[in-house]
């Protein structure tokens, strides 16, 4: 196998403004709030272990009435394998997160990025590496829920790459990076019923080597992983998942961030990768 060729740069957001303030997803209910010391100190645990595994982490700062800032992850996508450092913007779906949008393309163009709007119609949607990853020189994009069919079109014509559209339809894998983590070229954690037919189809071509897992091992968020190099960095590891991962030469690091599941967020979501390289695999 050929480790991913990105996933050492991550950008982050302290959660000093973190809390369930809406409801915008299935995880989330106001009546479950939050508790901010132990957000502070799973957030903190996880950049920790992220530099302990050999990536790097930058950050940006949060914002008081955007407790979702925190998800760097839907922010947009970073394309870098063209030499020309690349952001494109998200374009959210709910007003309450819409005012990320400003704060997240200064950031980028502050840190020298070429900050890229879609070309979208009106009401269409776009919400990042939430609902975009990379694997095998292709761009698995989903959507559904956060992200729509016709913004696939504008983000293969804006990277230059092919885009495989993969329909979500279980409303608790809201996000594609719920149900789907690449971990090398030719292995990935997949989870089958969050996508309809066609979807998992075109999964099932596009993967050779994958970890299916069961609904119940879904719902442990356990596909919102982060890879560095041979360590994944997981919300939770299931006994099957964490043997298979250490039968194919991964450590396994379990960083508990139970507060910021209950907005519907992993460890996937509170990282986006900085040095992502979209199309500089062909299989």
């Amino acid at each position: 196998m050929t480790a991913l060729a990105w996933g050492r740069r991550y950008l982050m957001c302290p959660p000093s403004h973190f809390g369930v303030l809406y409801e915008i997803n299935p995880w989330m209910s106001r009546e479950v709030q939050s508790d901010p010391d132990r957000s502070n100190d799973q957030w903190h645990a996880l950049v920790a272990t992220l530099k302990e595994a050999g990536a790097d982490v930058e950050l940006m700062e949060p914002v008081d009435g955007l407790p979702d800032l925190v998800f760097t992850a839907n922010a947009g996508i970073v394309d870098t394998a063209t030499g020309l450092d690349r952001f494109v913007l998200t374009k959210f779906r709910h007003p309450e997160r819409q005012g990320e949008e400003p704060l997240d393309a200064a950031w980028f163009r502050e840190a020298g990025y070429d900050v890229v709007e879609l070309s979208l119609p009106p009401g269409v949607c776009f919400e990042g590496a939430g609902d975009a990853l990379p694997f095998r020189g292709r761009l698995l994009a989903g959507y559904s829920f956060r992200s729509d069919f016709p913004a696939h079109t504008a983000l293969a014509k804006t990277l230059g790459v092919e885009v495989l559209s993969v329909q979500l339809v279980d409303a608790r894998f809201y996000h594609l990076d719920l149900s789907f983590c690449p971990l090398d070229d030719r292995h990935a954690i997949v989870a089958p019923d969050a996508w309809d037919r066609y979807g998992a189809a075109v999964v099932e071509r596009l993967v050779p080597e994958p970890i299916v897992l069961e609904v119940d091992e879904a719902l442990t968020f356990c596909a919102n992983s982060v890879v560095v190099g041979t360590t994944i960095v997981m919300p939770a590891c299931p006994v099957r998942v964490g043997r298979q991962l250490e039968e194919w030469g991964y450590d396994v690091v379990v960083n508990p961030v139970e507060e910021f599941l209950k907005a519907g967020g992993g460890v996937r979501c509170l990282t986006l990768a900085l040095d992502m390289r979209i199309a500089e695999v062909t299989p």
